[in-house]
Formats: structure tokens, C-alpha cells, sequence
């Protein structure tokens, strides 16, 4: 046949091109017995998912010719056993955010009344929680068994234990109020509904100076708050209201049982409770519907150790706690933070 030579078309143009160091971070959940073999196939299939996903983010939200920075993360969604791997552009506002999440809580028929894909919301690994710096959830390492024919209603979600003595700052004796109000915020950060940082002591009496409730000279001083004070810093500081719940002696919170029962069981947000001199955090009650019978899962700020889980537990800071924990002559005051309907 006719010999043919090869032929090759040069054509000089101007042509821009981009490097990008692209942050590849993929999460498979297997089982114990999967193979190597398998376990790389499956590797493989989610780094070029996420490769996709990267693309589909540059088409979406480039400016100009340069395509975002990418970031990932990755979610588990609240009573769900599996990881959800999304990318996002860094810089971008939670607000700007809020068309791509709507489509996330569509696909995964998600209610739009909470945040599940927010940055703040993100799956915290056991490294993660190492680095944090304050224990994480340490109510779930309590071994005590429930209460005969009582159910539990638990704090939905994570939060950061404070208490006395934390940060470098002695407030021994007067701050309990204000470490319970950071454990507080330490919730709402955890599950997205804020990334503003957790207020110091003096930031809270400035928020408290703002609003109106205490004078200039209150900042900088060493005077207690209790739950209005902090129902107020919330609101202030992060936007969330709450609910004050009170009661005119210690022996009435019996009677509160049911309610606190309900209030973990639809906000699932930690509660403040201050009375006479003292200020607590509850993170669930005990509660028997037959007999209202109840039992107070504690927080208590007044620690002042270091960051020892087994002493924590070993010794109550974090426990249940029953009626006679609590003065049955003083007058209590609860704040409870309503969560904001927002995604």
C-alpha cells in the first residue's frame, strides 16, 4: 500500500494555565473483613469522586480566570452512620454557602430547621479531638446505669467542657457562671450555628456593658452573672435566644423533671442553672414518667484541675446527680437556649 509519514501540526498560541496543589482527603468506611484489594479499589473510586467534585467547585465558584481554593470536609449527619464528604472554597462566607447546603439537605432529605453542613459542623476525628485543647463530651465515658423504669434525655450534639482555672485565668470562686455560659457557646460552635470564637470573661461583662445590664465599670471586676446575664450574652454575642425557667426553691426542681425532659428531647442544647452562689451546667436528666422521679446530668464549672478525664469522672465533676445535690432552700434560675431555625 501507499507509505504515509507522520504529520504533526504546531500552532503558537498564548495560552494561560494554572497550578493548583489540590488538597485530596477521602474518607471509606469498610468493614473489618475487607481486603487490601478491595480497600485500594475502593480508594481509588472516592479520590476520583472528589477529583469531580473539585471540578464541579472551580465551575461554580471561579472569579475571573483563577479557579478557589478548595477545601474539604466531611460530615456525619446526626443520627447517621455514614461520612459525608463535602468541598467547599475557602473564604467564602457561611451565608454565601447556603444555596449549595440547601442542595445537600434536599438530596439527603434533610430538615432545612438545622445546620448539618456547616464548617463548624464537621466530623471530628480522634486526632481532632486530642488537639482540641478541652475535653469533648466527657459525659459519654460514664459508665453509672440509668435509673429503674427512668429514661435519659442527653444534650444532643458536642460541646467543650470550661471550668475554673482554664485559659491561664484565675477565676476561682466567682467565674462558674461565666464557664458555663462558654460551654454554652461551645455547643452552638460545634454544631454550626455560629463560628464566632468562645467569649472570654471580659468580653462577656463588655457584652453585658452593651446591652444595657451592667455599668462601664463591671468590666475588668470580679462580680458573679447568673442565667439572665447569660441569656443575654447569647443573644448579644451569637443571636440565639433562650427560654428562663425558675423555681423558688431547690426542692421544687422535682417538678421540673418532665420539662427539662422535653427541652433535651426537641433542642437538645445544654442548660445553665444558677443558684444562690453557684452555677451548674445540666447535659440531661433521668426522668420516670410514672413516678417523676428524677436525676440531673451535671457539668460542674467549679473544677479546677487539669484536663484529667478519669479524675473528672472519678470524683463527680461530670455525674449524676439526684435531688440532694442541690440547696433545697435557694432559688434556682434556668437558661435554656432555644436552637435558631437556620441551615
Amino acid at each position: 500500500g501507499t507509505l504515509c509519514a507522520p504529520i504533526i501540526q504546531h500552532n503558537l498560541e498564548k495560552f494561560q494555565a494554572v497550578t493548583l496543589t489540590l488538597p485530596v482527603d477521602v474518607c471509606c468506611q469498610v468493614t473489618a473483613d475487607t481486603t487490601v484489594l478491595t480497600l485500594g479499589q475502593y480508594m481509588t473510586t472516592a479520590i476520583c469522586n472528589q477529583l469531580r467534585a473539585m471540578q464541579d467547585c472551580f465551575v461554580q465558584y471561579v472569579e475571573g480566570d483563577v479557579p478557589p481554593k478548595v477545601q474539604v470536609f466531611h460530615f456525619q449527619p446526626w443520627k447517621s452512620t455514614a461520612i459525608v464528604s463535602v468541598i467547599y472554597p475557602e473564604g467564602k462566607s457561611e451565608e454565601k454557602l447556603e444555596s449549595r447546603r440547601r442542595e445537600l439537605h434536599s438530596l439527603f432529605c434533610l430538615p432545612l430547621s438545622r445546620p448539618v453542613f456547616r464548617r463548624g459542623n464537621v466530623s471530628l476525628f480522634p486526632e481532632d479531638i486530642n488537639q482540641n485543647g478541652y475535653l469533648i463530651n466527657p459525659h459519654q465515658y460514664i459508665n453509672t446505669q440509668p435509673m429503674k423504669d427512668g429514661q435519659q434525655y442527653l444534650v444532643q450534639g458536642l460541646y467543650s467542657y470550661h471550668h475554673y482555672m482554664q485559659d491561664r485565668f484565675d477565676d476561682n470562686m466567682w467565674g462558674c457562671a461565666y464557664r458555663s455560659l462558654q460551654t454554652l457557646v461551645s455547643w452552638f460552635r460545634f454544631q454550626g450555628y455560629t463560628d464566632k470564637p468562645i467569649p472570654t470573661h471580659r468580653e462577656i461583662q463588655q457584652a453585658l456593658v452593651d446591652v444595657g445590664d451592667k455599668e462601664p465599670k463591671f468590666v475588668g471586676s470580679r462580680q458573679w452573672i447568673g442565667s439572665m446575664e447569660v441569656s443575654y450574652c447569647l443573644d448579644h454575642l451569637i443571636g440565639v435566644t433562650s427560654r428562663i425557667a425558675f423555681v423558688s426553691e431547690g426542692s421544687e426542681l422535682a417538678t421540673k423533671g418532665r420539662e427539662l425532659a422535653q427541652h433535651f428531647q426537641i433542642q437538645g442544647t445544654p442548660v445553665m442553672i444558677g443558684g444562690g452562689v453557684l452555677a451548674h451546667t445540666i447535659l440531661g436528666v433521668d426522668f420516670n414518667e410514672v413516678t417523676g422521679d428524677v436525676k440531673f446530668l451535671i457539668l460542674d464549672p467549679h473544677y479546677t484541675g487539669a484536663e484529667d478525664l478519669k479524675v473528672i469522672l472519678e470524683k463527680g465533676w461530670c455525674g449524676w446527680k439526684g435531688m440532694d445535690f442541690w440547696d433545697k432552700k435557694a432559688h434556682y434560675n434556668m437558661c435554656l437556649p432555644q436552637r435558631p431555625k437556620v441551615i
